[in-house]
């Protein structure tokens, strides 16, 4: 640590936590950043990427210690305490404040905690967005650094795009800033601002490709319920984390699962991004991953900082060319896991039968009321209507409806039409046919002896 620049007190406080020897992504991007240059690292999870870009920002505040200093964003809720409490263990010397500025918390607090004008800020697009929107009792005109942390995320445009709330919060910052980007996928839009900004960013880019407590992903909130509920029926000891929890709740079972209280954690692709479970071994795909890089990130939640682990994805008929999208991306041949059929079937249908039991449970709670009620919350955030925006869906899906009908009316009539002019070409043959027939009988019939 004493060859990358850093401060006395520094390295110091990273030999009193553990770390003696950097990283290769810190070993390039922190000199680089203490340069003053922006920078691109990109390296495989559990690489120390976040010390990477911590240590360079605490010594820079060190030398011109002022408020709001800092932002980084980050997708996830969990990801964002995790930056904060990096920041604090290893800024604990400087006398550090930090503010965390996530949904599902109260507001009004925290706009006190950025009123107060905090060394960093750590936040969610959507939060930040909304402060932004409805008060200006902090500036951020001032911020040395802005981070974006899991950037392929951030910057990604899909179901969930944070495109608006990123325009709101640059639309505050100084264009004279260091901008620092951090993921462990290389995507599209990351090669692309790569490219554009080669020539005028002096930015730095690195890409390695390369019973224990167990980590399972499944595709939604409705999936991870049930197979938690499963899990919990054959006395499995499992706990959930999912979008669908209240916030305390899902700060609770995180920490349960970090202190080893249950060994399995059922999880939607909210814990998929940069949570640091070091005692993780096992994790499971309960279903393929669409997309390679959301493959890398869901595994990377295990063999952290050189530790083993061990990934198996369940994979049908019908994913196989995820598989091989997934193997083309990593450029590793992933081996099939070896499974007895007979062991299979002899639980196969007491599994099958808790899984209805479970799904019927789920039913009777109130899981889709919270869902319809979050629905809601996000349409009011964004100042629209939910009934108006129902009766507009619900007209929407009427004329789809419609539609579909009237394509479906023409489809009908067209085949109709083309099995009449089929049956017109078949009587057409059949008459020809016989012609023919009567023409070969004619000279036979000339031919017969007159009586």
């Amino acid at each position: 640590m004493d060859d990358l620049g850093l401060s006395d007190w520094l390295v110091k406080q990273c030999k009193h936590l553990g770390i003696n020897k950097p990283t290769p992504v810190q070993e390039n991007c922190v000199p680089a950043i203490l340069e003053g240059r922006d920078c691109l690292g990109c390296a495989k999870t559990g690489s120390g990427k976040t010390a990477a870009f911590v240590l360079p920002v605490l010594q820079k505040l060190s030398e011109d210690p002022y408020g709001i200093f800092c932002l980084v964003l980050t997708p996830t809720r969990e990801l964002a305490y995790q930056i904060a409490e990096q920041f604090r263990v290893l800024g604990k010397p400087l006398g550090l404040r930090d503010c965390i500025i996530v949904g599902g918390m109260d507001m009004v607090s925290q706009a006190v905690e950025l009123s107060n004008q905090p060394h960093i800020v750590v936040a969610t697009p959507g939060r930040l967005a909304d402060h932004i929107r409805s008060s200006n009792t902090f500036n951020m005109a001032k911020i040395k650094f802005l981070i974006l942390d899991e950037a392929d995320r951030l910057l990604e445009q899909g179901c969930t795009d944070f495109t608006k709330d990123l325009e709101v919060i640059l639309g505050i910052l100084p264009a004279k800033r260091q901008t620092l980007l951090f993921s462990a996928t290389l995507t599209d839009t990351l090669q692309e601002l790569k490219m554009t900004y080669k020539s005028k960013l002096k930015t730095k880019f690195w890409m390695f490709n390369s019973f224990t407590q167990t980590c399972k992903f499944c595709q939604n909130s409705d999936s991870g319920g049930i197979l938690t509920m499963m899990l919990q029926k054959f006395y499995f000891p499992t706990i959930s984390l999912h979008s669908m929890m209240k916030q305390k709740q899902r700060f609770a079972n995180l920490a349960k699962f970090k202190a080893s209280v249950y060994k399995i954690l059922i999880a939607t692709d909210v814990a998929a991004r940069g949570l640091d479970i070091p005692t993780v071994q096992v994790v499971i795909n309960h279903n393929t991953p669409g997309l390679p890089k959301i493959y890398i990130h869901r595994v990377g939640r295990t063999a952290r900082a050189g530790r083993n682990g061990v990934s198996i994805t369940l994979v049908t008929q019908y994913d196989i060319h995820l598989v091989h999208a997934i193997e083309e991306q990593t450029n590793t041949k992933l081996k099939d896991y070896p499974v007895k059929e007979k062991d299979v079937l002899k639980i196969l249908t007491q599994v099958n039968v808790t899984r209805r039991e479970c799904e019927i449970r789920l039913e009777s709670t109130d899981f889709d009321e919270k869902k319809e009620i979050n629905k809601r919350k996000q349409l009011i955030l964004e100042g629209k209507d939910p009934d108006l925006e129902a009766k507009r869906k619900a007209e929407l899906e009427k004329i789809r409806s419609q539609k579909k009908k009237f394509k479906q009316k023409i489809r009908e009539s067209v085949q109709r039409q083309n099995h009449g002019q089929l049956k017109k070409k078949a009587m057409k043959k059949r008459q020809i046919k016989r012609k023919k027939e009567a023409d070969l009988l004619m000279p036979q019939s000339s031919l017969a002896p007159a009586v």
